[in-house]
């Protein structure tokens, strides 16, 4: 009976050496170790040093090369039909510069939910509303700055923490974040996209 190998791979791998090696793209499981420790360092692919950027894959192609170096092996794959190496041969920003696009960022939503917030307020009146349900309940003019706007005040500020689910380190619930969530569809959309521009250019 010949040995299986299981081969699980995400859908974007990031590395920052140009020498690919199995183990750097997939994660292996095999009953026979010394299969599986050939196999982890098997050369994948040697990019251009000085080319960073996204190179899209096949796991049939991976699959053929794993067969060529190991031909009695059954081979079980697990995840994307296709993949993509994201090389990246340059040191990152500096934690200053992480920090000053972080601030960045938070100011712009900041003040731009803030912007958005008083613009729906005023196409609506809630002031008037406001002015004119305290006259009504109450028998007083309103000065503004009653129970209504202090309470309205402190509830956009609790919707938006439970609705963003964290505050801080802080999270309400383990539950991922809205943003979180936004952010792993568009990356999903990203290597989706990127893989499906490559197999049009092949085809073309």
């Amino acid at each position: 009976m010949s040995d299986t190998l299981y081969l699980l791979l995400d859908q974007n791998i990031q590395i920052e050496h140009p020498h690919v090696y199995l183990q750097d793209i997939a994660r292996l499981s095999c009953s026979n170790s010394k299969i599986l420790n050939r196999l982890r360092v098997m050369p994948v692919v040697n990019l251009p040093p000085d080319k960073p950027g996204r190179y899209v894959f096949s796991v049939m192609d991976l699959i053929t090369q794993i067969q060529q170096k190991e031909p009695d092996l059954e081979i079980s794959s697990i995840g994307e039909p296709n993949f993509i190496i994201t090389f990246k041969n340059k040191p990152g920003p500096g934690f200053l510069w992480e920090w000053v696009k972080i601030l960045f960022v938070g100011l712009s939503t900041f003040f731009g939910a803030g912007f958005s917030i008083m613009t729906f307020n005023n196409d609506v009146d809630v002031g008037s509303l406001f002015s004119n349900i305290y006259t009504q309940v109450t028998g007083q003019p309103s000065g503004h700055f009653t129970i209504l706007e202090i309470t309205y005040s402190i509830g956009i500020g609790v919707g938006v923490l439970f609705f963003f689910n964290h505050f801080g380190h802080m999270k309400i619930t383990s539950d991922p974040t809205p943003m979180q969530v936004q952010m792993r569809l568009y990356e999903d959309d990203v290597n989706t996209t990127i893989i499906e521009d490559i197999e049009r250019m092949k085809n073309s």
